[in-house]
């Protein structure tokens, strides 16, 4: 018995939040080194599908950097980057568009039906979702693109009706050839386009940390003008960079609730969104 009234409990303590969020559009960017565990992958699309069904309008938006890694490494073509971008050649935006807007993204999709919800499989290319132009950098990085705008029409469409838009962060410039974007900028800027309540970001870490190595270190809210301090530090470096920067510009651009939260272990997004006191870092204003 008393299990059971702890789960009422739980229930009771998500409803409020369930009420807040009915309705508004969560992105979540989902990929990388928190992609790897298949059970960990089924409670975070167990997540995804449980926002749909109480009135939520998720938007999912994921990478894939280690099975990129995988299948190029197999075609005996050796991953290159620069500053955290992937230097992405022809042959490598073939990889790239294979591994994203092929298996990966269909994978994720199929899997959220069998959970009895809807989702579709798209990528930036489909109705011109995310228009880029080609980075400019002190180096050639090939086929990666800048964001230059996001049409927004089709995720509305299908995130304001009954499905879960799956995005996969490819982009293309006005001749239609693909380029490669980074899936934290690519949520970022989805997320501000649809003006979205919250924009989540799932890694393999708890948040940001004064120490990285020590996870009692973990900051649970942070302003705009202290990120700027610990990246100047260093306290803020590496992959974790650019999730930080994404954050920052949806807090300036109006999104109510940015977050940074561990996406290795299980139910994360609901423990998030439907807990007082939620897990990870929230930046705010």
């Amino acid at each position: 018995m008393q299990k059971l009234i702890e789960k009422a409990n739980i229930l009771a303590e998500a409803l409020h939040y369930i009420h807040k969020l009915a309705g508004k559009t969560v992105v979540v960017k989902y990929g990388g080194n928190a992609m790897q565990s298949e059970e960990i992958t089924k409670t975070i699309l167990e997540d995804l599908a449980l926002l749909k069904i109480v009135g939520v309008n998720p938007v999912l938006i994921h990478g894939g950097g280690p099975e990129i890694n995988a299948l190029l490494k197999s075609l005996n073509i050796q991953p290159v980057f620069h500053n955290g971008l992937r230097v992405t050649d022809k042959d490598t935006m073939n990889v790239v568009q294979m591994v994203l807007c092929g298996k990966l993204n269909k994978d994720i999709t199929s899997k959220l039906n069998n959970l009895g919800v809807k989702a579709i499989g798209i990528c930036g290319k489909d109705a011109r979702l995310i228009e880029v132009r080609k980075k400019s950098s002190d180096v050639d990085l090939g086929f990666v693109g800048e964001i230059m705008r996001i049409n927004t029409r089709l995720i509305e469409h299908l995130a304001n009706d009954e499905y879960i838009p799956v995005i996969a962060s490819v982009g293309c410039d006005e001749e239609g050839n693909s380029y490669n974007i980074n899936a934290d900028t690519a949520a970022a800027e989805i997320a501000c386009a649809m003006k979205a309540e919250k924009l989540i970001f799932l890694t393999d870490i708890d948040g940001i940390r004064m120490n990285k190595d020590d996870p009692t270190t973990l900051i649970p809210i942070i302003t705009i003008a202290e990120v700027d301090k610990l990246i100047s530090q260093g306290i803020i470096s590496e992959g974790m960079i650019p999730k930080v920067i994404a954050c920052v510009k949806g807090v300036k651009m109006g999104i109510k609730r940015t977050h940074i939260i561990n996406g290795t272990i299980p139910h994360p997004i609901m423990l998030e969104i439907f807990t007082d006191t939620g897990i990870g870092t929230m930046i705010t204003e």
